[in-house]
Order: structure tokens, then C-alpha cells, then sequence
């Protein structure tokens, strides 16, 4: 009797693509920028909307921060430096700072 070779076919193994990790773009509270320029910051920075933009500054005002969004890295400091200078260019101490979601 011969011994007989099972051949098993060929496997291809297919890299498998990760999602970049996220950041949190984290507004800070502060007792000097006034409330409606913070709602026009992140209506014109991160494109929300009149409601939603005040919400997240009074839980910025009322928890000491608040998460706005979630990006990729570049993306997120991207948008935090925007409208971090949009504060200081108008005389403002806003603060924007990212963080990597968990």
C-alpha cells in the first residue's frame, strides 16, 4: 500500500486593514469667553448646529469640559487649533486640546 498525500489548497491571506484610531476634541471651560462666541466657534468650526452647539458649551460650562467630536489625528488637532486661535484671535483665553478615544 502506498501512503496517499492529501494536498490541502492554498490559503490566501488577506492583510487585515485597521481603522486609525480616534480623538476626542475636548472643549475646556473658562469664565471669560462669552458664551454666544463659544456657540459660534463650534457652529463654524465643527459644523453644529444652533442647539447642539449650545448644549455642548453649557456641559463645557457646567462639568468643566465637554467632548465635542471624534476624528481621526489630524482631523482632531486640526479642528482644535482652529478654533482654539478663533478664541485667542478675538482676545479670548477658548480652549480646545484633543485626546485619544479609549
Amino acid at each position: 500500500m502506498s501512503p496517499t498525500t492529501v494536498k490541502k489548497p492554498a490559503t490566501k491571506t488577506r492583510p487585515q486593514t485597521q481603522r486609525p484610531p480616534l480623538w476626542k476634541v475636548i472643549l475646556l471651560n473658562d469664565d471669560f469667553t462669552p458664551r454666544e462666541f463659544v456657540v459660534e466657534v463650534l457652529k463654524a468650526v465643527f459644523r453644529l448646529n444652533e442647539s447642539q452647539s449650545y448644549r455642548v458649551m453649557m456641559t463645557a460650562h457646567q462639568k468643566g469640559a465637554c467632548v465635542i467630536a471624534v476624528y481621526t489625528r489630524d482631523v482632531a488637532e486640526t479642528k482644535a487649533k482652529e478654533a482654539t486661535e478663533l478664541g485667542k484671535a478675538n482676545g479670548f483665553p477658548l480652549y480646545f486640546t484633543t485626546e485619544k478615544e479609549e
